[in-house]
């Protein structure tokens, strides 16, 4: 019987896993453009100016708020990725932040490993962008 719930978890696995492409991919079809245009938020450019960095702080107070610490640091690897490893996979644009933002409220896996991340519904759109427009200051070239 044990064998028999084994087998058909295994055979559940494959079918889930199988072929589909992840929640990265599909969000970057091939009719994908880059956009050129400036992002509304902080850049590490310009990090210096006093409003860039009441954003920065804002970004840094609501991740420090959640739970996002329980499983990601800025620069090593926990349960998630770091913020810089993040950072340095995402181009610092406004597709970017909106794709990071919807994985912060709505969670998933596969971009990262297969460890699921929690999606957190109860933060704003608006406050999920800030904490993605941080997260891609932090990139490291």
């Amino acid at each position: 019987m044990k064998n028999t719930f084994t087998l058909l978890g295994l055979g559940l696995l494959l079918v889930a896993c199988g072929g589909e492409t992840s929640e990265n991919e599909r969000f970057y079809e091939s009719d994908y453009k880059p956009d050129t245009t400036q992002v509304t938020g902080p850049s590490p450019q310009a990090a210096g100016s006093a409003n860039n960095a009441v954003a920065m702080d804002q970004g840094a107070k609501l991740i420090s708020l959640s739970d996002c610490l329980a499983c990601h640091r800025e620069d090593e690897k926990l349960v998630g990725p770091a913020y810089v490893d993040v950072a340095n996979k995402y181009e610092a644009n406004d597709k970017n932040i909106d794709y990071l933002a919807g994985k912060i409220i709505e969670g998933g896996s596969g971009v990262w490993g297969q460890v699921p991340m929690t999606p957190h519904p109860n933060i704003s759109k608006e406050d999920a962008r800030e904490m993605a427009r941080y997260i891609l200051t932090l990139r490291k070239e």
